[in-house]
């Protein structure tokens, strides 16, 4: 006859304690003596009980101990930029010292940039989750929010929209684009190009007109052309990238760069644009900066531009992750934690000098 699995029931009778006594020594949620719990835990080693099932736990406490976090952007994009993969690897890690796990979620599995219709994941809809982190680019009307919100899964939002009773993690990304513009102008520039990430959901390449202004959805697009009128410029011209790819910066700055009136620098939303902004510049036999400057913006490490090394606005990428974190476990404990906005620093690289003579 096989052995049944020892039950918590089995373990409280032989520490001698009640069932109830027995469980408070496992969830560490409430009044125990040191002295018991240590004798319920060691009935529990000798007669080999792993512990309550999570599945009854979580039925119990009504939580799932999962955390959803929505990414903007098809993962295979997501996980080509380097930004998103040192924001998660914070948040993950400071979720894992509270024991929660982490379900991934694409926001747009369909192709916006195809055309396709916004297809909200399933997972949205069904997925036990007790938090929500949306860590890039929520937009206004995401159907993703609606979804959220419509479910009652409270949210933590990493750069995007203020909503009543939603956690904020922001960073001073528009004083930030403000100061390396006026390092700009300070070196003789006038005529200074924009490169953004996208505007909104549908994206597209091509040169930002009043009416696409108007539809701009995307608050750290907002915030980082916001910064160019912070210091009393405009830009020369504003082109809008489809993603924050190189391959998209390359696109873009081809844009940027055409036409007899060319701009002498170009500030990029991101780094991997403002690379994709240099080797545009190479293709077209411009040499940088001595005949256009470029920044971007993240301060990630781009090692394979060298011996060049951009100069950017540098953001707290891991500090941005645990700060969501933090926000997740406050609105796990009830608490209704306020907007957070981290600093970020100007680092002149190689990258920006003065204009052509």
């Amino acid at each position: 006859m096989g052995h049944s699995r020892p039950t918590l029931a089995d373990v409280a009778s032989a520490a001698g304690v009640s069932v109830s006594t027995a469980s408070l020594a496992f969830s560490g949620a409430g009044p125990i003596a040191a002295e018991t719990r240590a004798r319920v835990l060691a009935a529990a080693t000798s007669l080999g009980y792993a512990g309550p099932n999570p599945l009854g736990r979580s039925l119990r406490s009504g939580r799932s101990g999962i955390v959803a976090v929505v990414i903007g952007d098809q993962l295979r994009r997501s996980f080509r930029d380097p930004v998103s993969i040192q924001v998660l690897d914070g948040l993950v890690g400071t979720l894992g010292t509270m024991g929660l796990g982490v379900l991934l979620v694409p926001a747009t599995p369909g192709d916006v940039a195809t055309g396709d219709a916004p297809v909200l994941d399933p997972l949205l809809a069904s997925a036990p989750m007790d938090v929500a982190v949306l860590i890039w680019g929520a937009h206004s009307d995401s159907p993703v929010l609606a979804a959220l919100q419509q479910r009652g899964v409270p949210m933590v939002i990493g750069e995007g929209p203020e909503l009543e009773g939603v956690p904020l993690v922001g960073i001073e990304d528009r004083s930030g684009t403000a100061e390396l513009v006026r390092h700009l102008t300070g070196l003789g520039h006038e005529r200074i190009a924009a490169v953004t990430l996208p505007f909104g959901r549908e994206r597209r390449c091509g040169v930002v007109g009043p009416e696409r202004m108007e539809q701009l959805d995307w608050t750290p697009t907002r915030h980082r052309l916001e910064g160019f009128a912070d210091a009393g410029v405009v830009p020369a011209v504003v082109v809008e990238s489809a993603a924050s790819l190189v391959e998209e910066g390359q696109a873009a700055a081809r844009v940027a760069l055409a036409g007899p009136d060319r701009p002498t620098a170009v500030v990029a939303q991101s780094d991997l644009l403002a690379a994709g902004v240099m080797l545009a510049a190479r293709d077209l036999g411009l040499r940088v900066p001595e005949d256009v400057s470029v920044a971007g913006f993240d301060g990630i490490d781009l090692p394979w531009l060298g011996p060049d090394v951009l100069t950017t606005v540098v953001q707290p990428l891991a500090a941005k992750g645990e700060a969501l974190g933090h926000a997740v476990a406050a609105l796990l404990a009830g608490d209704s934690p306020g907007p957070v906005q981290l600093a970020v620093e100007l680092r002149i690289g190689t990258t920006t000098g003065p204009p052509p003579a």
